[in-house]
């Protein structure tokens, strides 16, 4: 077991998704998981039902005690709700862990549609905590939301990379799975230029958690000093593995097969 790796985010009580699915995927990539929960979710594969919210200064004690002892050589938040847990887990992050790299998957609405960012808490989200990431992760809807503008093509996607780079984050990975068309396309934004990822798609309704999941494994890799690069081909390829081998539970959009395993590196 290699890399440490301290996961921000809220838990999915269907497992498919969130902190669950981050666990998994930086176990099954051998590295070694942290948690500090950010709100419990009543979830399955067809929705969000209910939300309760953990106190930000809560959360910002699992990270303190996780980090006073255990360390990280990568951190990674998912779900932050609200501008004051931003505000938080920002803060106590810079205090405990300024040098180590932050991958920042900007989650903002569930699967089945359920925001799960607060619409007022995008400008924090945008001001506070993109300037520290090392890496960025977001969908095409969420793009839209940080840029504010469509995002439906390829060209717009790059637009969209660069723009959300001049917001401070290191690198871009946007995502590029709500294209029209039977061929996906991911961007990688690092050092002024692009790396473009693509892959015929996965014709399945098993999809729920991939975000979550690719972020993870991501930062596993970062944890374990691959380079940007090497980290994200070697979770794409986790992810691809774990949709195509997903065990077709629930009646909505089903988990992923997060035990599949990939050549390390």
């Amino acid at each position: 077991m290699k890399g440490r790796v301290l996961i921000v985010a809220g838990s999915d009580s269907g497992g498919g998704a969130g902190i669950q699915a981050d666990i998994k995927a930086v176990t099954a990539m051998n590295g070694f998981a942290a948690t500090a929960i950010t709100a419990l979710t009543a979830q399955n594969t067809e929705g969000v039902h209910g939300v309760v919210a953990v106190e930000p200064a809560f959360i910002a004690r699992q990270i303190d005690v996780v980090l006073s002892d255990i360390g990280a050589d990568a951190l990674k938040t998912g779900m932050l709700h609200s501008a004051e847990v931003i505000g938080a887990v920002a803060a106590c992050l810079r205090a405990r862990a300024p040098d180590v790299p932050l991958v920042v998957d900007p989650v903002m609405i569930a699967k089945g549609g359920h925001r799960l960012l607060l619409s007022a808490a995008e400008a924090a989200l945008r001001d506070v905590l993109l300037p520290m990431a090392t890496l960025l992760t977001p969908n095409l809807p969420e793009a839209e939301v940080l840029t504010g503008f469509p995002v439906q093509t390829e060209a717009d996607m790059r637009r969209a990379a660069q723009r959300l780079a001049g917001l401070g984050p290191k690198a871009v990975l946007m995502k590029g799975g709500h294209l029209e068309g039977d061929r996906v396309i991911d961007l990688l934004f690092h050092d002024g230029s692009f790396e473009r990822f693509e892959d015929a798609r996965i014709q399945s309704r098993n999809t729920h958690g991939t975000g979550c999941t690719l972020a993870s494994a991501i930062a596993a890799g970062i944890a374990q000093q691959m380079t940007l690069r090497d980290a994200v081909v070697r979770a794409r390829s986790y992810v691809r593995r774990a949709i195509e081998t997903a065990p077709g539970f629930g009646r909505g959009y089903g988990p992923l097969n997060h035990a599949v395993t990939v050549k390390p590196g």
